[in-house]
C-alpha cells in the first residue's frame, strides 16, 4: 500500500508541475512583421508581469498583445520584434525566451550576489547624485551597478556596491549604519527633513520593478507634474463595466520600450489582476486596454480609488521617460570615477535626470540623461565642454533610442481611449478570442 501511495503521489506531483508550468510557442510564420510568442498557463497573481518582464529584459519591442483568461487559466499572445524592428531569428534568444517563460512560476530576480544593495529616495536637486557618489567613494564603497530615476521632483536610486579593498559585500553592521546615516544627511539637504529615506536591501528583486515600488511608496504620483514644453501627459481613463464586474482601464501615450512592463508592474503592485487586455501600436503611439479586478475579484469601488489609479498609471508611464541629452561613458573603471564625472556635471550646471551604471570586467559602461538646472535642454556648448574635460573619446552624445515601427499596420485602436464608450467595452473578449484564432469573427 505504501508503494502504491508513493507512486500515485509522484504522479500527482508530476500533474501539478505540468499544470503550473507555462506552455510556450514561438512562431515566425503567422505574422509577416513580428514573431508571435504565445504563453498559456494556470492563472496566478503576477504571472502576466513575469511574462512581460522576460521579453522586456531582452529589450524586445511588444508591438501588439492579446491577453485573455477565465477563472483558472490564461493565454497571452505577444507580437514582438528586436530593437531594429525585425522578427527574432537568433536561436539563442528564442531558446532563452522558451526556457525563461517555462520557469516564470518560480519567480525571477536579478542576480546581485556578492553586492550590497542601497535604496535611496528623496527630493531631487542639481548635484545630488554627485554628492551621493562622493560619499560612497569617501567610505570606500565601489559602485558596481546602479539605476536612478527622477520624477515630479523626486529621486529613487538603487545602488549596488562592494568594499573597495576586499571586493566583498559590506556586511559589517556598524559600517552599514554609517553609510545609511551619511547618505540620509545628503538626501535631506535643507528641504527634505521628513521624507528622505535610505535602506540596505537584502531581498533580491527586479531592479526596475523595485524602482517603481520605491517611487510609488514615496507617493510621487501625488505631486504636481513637471511638464516641459512640448511634453504630453499620458491619457488614462477608468470606467466600470457593471454587467461583467470589471473595471476597464485605457491608456494612450507615446510608444516606447518597456511601456507595457511599466503599466502592468504598477497595476500588479497595486493589487489588481488583469483578466483581459489588448495592446496595439500605431505610428509612435501605444493604445492599451485592460479589464481588471482587485485580487479579491471586485472592481474599482469609489471615485477616489478611480482617480488614484489614473494618477498612478500616469506616473508609471512618465517615470521612465528620458528628459535631456543622453551621454554614454565608456572608460576603464577606477576608484571615485562616478564621483568625478558627476561632480563635473554639477560644476557645469547639468542635472542628471536618469542614470544607468554598470561595469563589465574592468570597464565602466554608464548612461546619463542630463538637462540644465531647471530641466530645460542643456546648452550644446556646455555639453561639449564637459566632454572635453572627461575625454571626448570616453563620453559621447547619443541620440535617444526610438521605438522602431518598420510597418504601421491598420489597426483598430484601443476602445475608448480618451473617453471610453461603455457600449463597446464588451468587444474586448470577442476580439481577444478572434485574434487568438478561437472564433471566426468578433463583429
Amino acid at each position: 500500500m505504501e508503494m502504491e501511495w508513493s507512486a500515485s503521489g509522484n504522479e500527482y506531483e508530476k500533474l501539478v508541475l505540468r499544470m503550473n508550468t507555462p506552455r510556450v510557442v514561438i512562431d515566425n510564420a503567422v505574422c509577416p512583421t513580428a514573431t508571435l510568442v504565445t504563453v498559456d498557463s494556470a492563472r496566478r497573481h503576477g504571472i502576466l508581469l513575469e511574462a512581460v518582464q522576460v521579453l522586456t529584459d531582452l529589450n524586445l519591442s511588444i508591438k501588439k498583445a492579446y491577453i485573455s483568461s477565465d477563472a483558472s487559466w490564461f493565454m497571452d499572445v505577444f507580437h514582438v520584434t528586436d530593437q531594429n524592428g525585425d522578427k527574432l531569428t537568433d536561436e539563442s534568444v528564442i531558446s532563452y525566451i522558451e526556457q525563461s517563460m517555462c520557469t516564470i512560476h518560480c519567480g525571477r530576480t536579478n542576480d546581485y550576489n556578492g553586492l550590497t544593495a542601497l535604496e535611496l529616495t528623496g527630493s531631487d536637486r542639481v548635484g545630488l547624485l554627485s554628492e551621493v557618489f562622493a560619499v560612497l567613494a569617501n567610505l570606500q564603497c565601489n559602485v558596481v551597478e546602479s539605476k536612478v530615476w527622477t520624477h515630479n521632483g523626486r529621486i529613487a536610486a538603487l545602488i549596488f556596491v562592494k568594499d573597495c579593498d576586499s571586493g566583498c559585500p559590506i556586511e559589517d553592521s556598524q559600517k552599514i549604519d554609517g553609510i545609511e546615516a551619511r547618505l540620509r544627511n545628503v538626501l535631506k539637504g535643507d528641504n527634505d527633513i521628513c521624507s528622505a529615506r535610505t535602506s540596505v536591501s537584502m531581498a533580491l528583486t527586479h531592479t526596475e520593478r523595485r524602482l517603481h515600488q520605491m517611487m510609488f511608496a514615496d507617493r510621487d504620483y501625488e505631486r504636481k507634474p513637471i511638464l516641459k514644453a512640448g511634453a504630453e501627459s499620458p491619457v488614462v481613463t477608468v470606467q466600470n463595466w457593471a454587467e461583467r464586474g470589471y473595471s476597464v482601464v485605457n491608456v494612450q501615450c507615446k510608444d516606447r520600450s518597456k511601456l507595457l512592463f511599466d503599466i502592468v508592474c504598477t497595476m500588479t503592485d497595486m493589487g489588481y489582476v488583469v483578466f483581459h487586455a489588448t495592446i496595439t501600436t500605431g505610428g509612435d503611439y501605444g493604445y492599451l486596454e485592460f479589464y481588471i479586478r482587485h485580487t479579491d475579484g471586485t472592481p474599482i469601488s469609489s471615485e477616489p480609488e478611480r482617480q488614484r489609479v489614473i494618477l498612478c498609471l500616469q506616473a508609471a508611464v512618465e517615470r521612465r521617460e528620458s528628459q535631456g541629452v543622453r551621454l554614454e561613458l565608456c572608460v576603464a573603471d577606477s576608484r571615485g570615477l562616478l564621483a568625478d564625472v558627476t561632480r563635473t556635471f554639477r560644476e557645469n550646471g547639468l542635472n542628471v535626470t536618469r542614470a544607468e551604471i554598470s561595469t563589465q570586467g574592468d570597464m565602466a559602461l554608464n548612461v546619463f540623461y542630463v538637462t540644465d538646472a531647471i530641466g530645460n535642454p542643456a546648452d550644446p556648448k556646455i555639453i561639449e565642454g564637459v566632454r572635453q574635460r572627461i575625454g571626448l573619446s570616453n563620453l559621447k552624445v547619443k541620440e535617444l533610442p526610438l521605438v522602431c515601427h518598420k510597418k504601421v499596420e491598420r489597426e483598430e485602436q484601443a476602445v475608448g481611449v480618451g473617453g471610453a464608450v461603455l457600449v463597446s467595452l464588451g468587444s474586448l473578449v470577442r476580439r481577444n478570442l478572434y485574434n487568438l484564432g478561437l472564433i471566426r469573427s468578433y463583429s
